[in-house]
């Protein structure tokens, strides 16, 4: 299994493009890169610059209404891994594969079985794999791989947006998932994170870091453009290059 890379947040702390800027990061190592937008309110695909064709939720929909009618031999495991197939879009440095929105009324317990085992066998082709969460970890769990190496959880300076921070870090805890590091992320903050700040999580994490107030890359952002052709000279880009690079070197030692 590669390097798994998960991001979590409060809802408009900027975790989704900070996901895709370490998206970013880790194809300029050449290494091969899977994206996962596991928010239903999915958007990852815009930062990196790709129209998403197809989701993880549609296709889950779609075997439920043709589950009993399967084709003579072939199996609903067989099923399943054709559309996961179906809706992972291939690009020149990265794949990306969208989860989309959540179960509709029925039982999906074996769907959603099938799709985990072979969602974790899919991730272990590739060297990094970076999951764009949504606000809370459920979805890490019952969608996908049942922990990571490690968690960015991200944050304004808004008392709201850290003490969600602490909560994300208590329930990954409290749902006992495997991760190695925890490290918060203070965005768009010009100064590091003081104690008295990391203080107001009422967490304890790995560590705490900033990524600097940047203008390229929130133009680029509200402008709906891609991520991915920014410069590695701008403050957001060169504090998350730093970040991951530091973080990446604790995760290495503790494999």
């Amino acid at each position: 299994m590669g390097i798994i890379i998960s991001v979590a947040g409060k809802g408009g702390v900027g975790k989704t493009t900070i996901a895709s800027i370490l998206v970013k990061e880790l194809c300029e190592t050449g290494s091969p890169v899977l994206a996962i937008d596991a928010d239903p309110n999915y958007n990852l695909g815009d930062r990196l610059g790709v129209e998403v064709s197809n989701t993880i939720g549609a296709l889950r929909e779609e075997i439920m209404k043709t589950k009993d009618e399967l084709p003579s031999g072939v199996s609903k495991h067989e099923l399943v891994e054709y559309q996961v197939r179906m809706a992972l879009q291939e690009e020149d440095s990265f794949d990306l594969l969208t989860m989309g929105r959540q179960e509709g009324p029925g039982c999906y317990c074996f769907i959603n079985s099938v799709l985990r085992s072979f969602i974790d066998a899919l991730a272990s082709k590739y060297q990094y794999i970076v999951i764009d969460n949504e606000a809370g970890l459920e979805h890490l769990s019952r969608r996908t791989t049942l922990g990571s190496d490690l968690l960015f959880i991200v944050a304004d300076s808004s008392n709201i947006a850290l003490q969600a921070a602490g909560r994300i870090g208590r329930l990954a805890d409290e749902m006992e998932l495997k991760i190695k590091r925890k490290a918060l992320i203070l965005n768009r903050t010009d100064k590091p994170p003081t104690d008295e700040i990391v203080q107001t999580t009422g967490y304890l994490f790995n560590a705490a870091y900033n990524v600097r107030t940047d203008g390229a890359v929130k133009e680029t952002s509200d402008n709906g453009r891609s991520l991915m052709a920014l410069q590695n000279i701008t403050p957001a880009i060169e504090d998350i290059g730093r970040i991951l690079s530091e973080e990446l070197r604790y995760v290495k030692l503790l494999r």
